[in-house]
């Protein structure tokens, strides 16, 4: 009866991952078509892009089933439930490993191989937009260069030697060098681990650019609302007559038929084309301006302060909780040539405590791990649309809702994976004991005292699972031994949680003191052409 109660439940747990699943195909489809271009959508880089993001979202959705499976096998008293023998846990663990292994061998194979493909198949097309076949064969050929840096990361990660630096014997060091004897010998996982960790290396260098600079721009951006559309239409208005007055002024010099000096024919050149700009933003302001939408916003204007003010209260809870998980791992981990491996909590903070409690009552930190994510995607977005898409200095897209062309929603799509693929770390870094063990006990042994005298017989207590568990008593989670196949890798990313926070400051900071957006931000551009001047999409801050 309890093998039957014990199978019932761990099929609800699959059935809730299903569920998510679902929910995430939806949400992906919808976010994607929210931003891609009306004009130029392309049905292989939507698929593409829904697709790669949903992956990255189910692979993140997994890590609370992990945790909830590890979990389930013991009880709140510390001891194993009667079905739980080692093969019935080895065989849950497996599990999840396999399903690891095949969702990071499928972001594998869209990082490497489908999104570079489909990438330079449109821009390719793009540039000659006759023969399909040459579109095809150069697309293969710039395709086969990520291939070979895929092949290039399996082979190191296959290879590269596992062991930590040496350190002096010590009780502690045990400690250690039994959590990386859990890691295994398997090249195969070593091999797809590496690979996911470069990614996700990849991924924490855009989470500090953009999600770090997204937490603070969204929730003060809903805070300080947008400029009034009649008022941003005035002043655009006064610029129209301004720019004619000098485009008079300098066409002026030619009645009399005289040629006008090259320095003034590219003067009028640029008011010309500005004043084509502004014209197109004025037809914009007015739509805007009468548009019903407009007004349903305005009247929404109280609930979005208070959801700011609400965001950027996560937003200090996010930070504040990376702060003392750093402080911990800085003075308590077992040192850098470890990856800052710590061996417990001693500095709290609220998620790590309040994890642990919600896991008892799954799915409640099922909601929570869903939330921090989406919530991590959303700001993301805020990041990425505020900034746009850079390579070092030089702007490569910008990212507009119903304007987004397929290679930029490709690219989009690629960030947002790799920052989703980050988040399963950060979430690390802000409930460490929860991650790693979620709720499970071992039993330790107290001594039994009878009024104030200690008595000769021992009774055991529960106790919150860590390092100085005894071999077999607690199950670390497939998730956390991902994390931490290689300890340069944990390494760069506790050095990227401080970067991440000073980002998220000197962000907070310049979002303070940023005025006003536009009520058309970032749709209306000099740069567009006119054949773009349909309805505007407005921006919803």
């Amino acid at each position: 009866m309890g093998a039957f109660s014990a199978e019932s439940d761990l099929v609800t747990g699959w059935c809730l991952f299903g569920v998510a699943l679902l929910v995430i195909l939806a949400f992906c489809w919808v976010y994607v078509r929210k931003y891609q271009s009306r004009r130029e959508s392309e049905v292989i880089s939507t698929i593409t892009s829904i697709f790669a993001l949903a992956i990255a979202l189910i692979t993140s959705a997994l890590l609370p089933v992990d945790i909830f499976l590890v979990s389930y096998v013991k009880n709140q008293n510390g001891t194993f439930k009667d079905w739980a023998d080692p093969n019935v846990t080895r065989q849950i663990e497996d599990t999840v490993l396999y399903a690891y292994y095949t969702l990071y061998s499928i972001i594998l194979f869209c990082v490497f191989l489908w999104i570079p493909f489909v990438y330079f198949y449109y821009e390719e097309k793009d540039e000659d937009d006759g023969d399909t076949c040459a579109q095809i064969k150069t697309a293969c050929k710039y395709t086969l260069g990520f291939l070979l840096v895929c092949a290039i990361l399996l082979i190191i990660g296959a290879f590269v030697p596992l062991d930590i630096p040496h350190k002096k014997n010590s009780t502690e060091w045990e400690k250690v060098k039994f959590l990386f004897e859990e890691l295994g010998s398997n090249h195969g996982l070593a091999a797809l681990s590496f690979s996911i960790s470069s990614l996700t290396l990849i991924g924490m260098v855009a989470a500090v650019t953009y999600t770090a600079y997204g937490m603070s721009a969204l929730p003060l951006n809903l805070i300080k609302g947008t400029r009034n559309a009649s008022y941003e239409r005035l002043e655009n208005t006064e610029d129209i007559e301004e720019v004619e007055q000098n485009i008079q002024r300098i066409k002026s010099k030619c009645k009399d038929g005289r040629p006008l000096p090259t320095r003034d024919r590219r003067a009028l050149q640029q008011l010309e084309g500005r004043l084509r700009g502004l014209r197109r933003r004025g037809r914009r302001l007015e739509y805007v301006e009468k548009s019903c939408w407009t007004k349903f916003c305005g009247a929404l204007r109280p609930l979005k302060i208070v959801w700011g003010v609400f965001f950027i209260l996560v937003a200090l809870l996010f930070t504040i909780s990376l702060l003392l998980s750093n402080l911990d791992k800085a003075l308590h981990s077992a040192g850098v040539d470890s990856g800052f491996l710590i061996l417990g909590t001693n500095l709290t903070n609220p998620l790590n405590m309040l994890l642990p409690v919600l896991q008892t009552v799954f799915p409640l930190d099922y909601i929570l791990i869903t939330t921090i994510i989406m919530y991590f995607i959303f700001t993301s977005m805020a990041g990425i649309r505020n900034m746009g898409i850079w390579f070092f200095w030089i702007r490569l897209y910008k990212i507009r809702r119903g304007r987004t062309r397929p290679q930029a929603l490709l690219f989009l799509c690629m960030i947002l994976l790799l920052i989703v693929l980050h988040t399963s770390y950060m979430i690390y870094s802000l409930a460490p004991q929860y991650v790693m063990y979620g709720s499970q006990k071992y039993l330790i042994p107290n001594n039994v005292t009878t009024d104030g005298h200690s008595a000769n017989g021992t009774a055991f207590g529960p106790k919150d699972c860590d390092a100085n568990a005894p071999e077999g008593q607690c199950t670390i989670t497939r998730t956390y031994l991902f994390l931490h196949k290689f300890w340069f890798f944990s390494a760069a990313y506790y050095f990227g949680n401080w970067a991440f926070i000073a980002v998220f400051l000197i962000g907070l900071v310049v979002s303070c003191c940023k005025g006003k957006k536009s009520v058309i931000e970032g749709d209306a551009d000099e740069e567009d052409s006119d054949m773009s001047d349909d309805e505007p999409a407005l921006y919803y801050g």
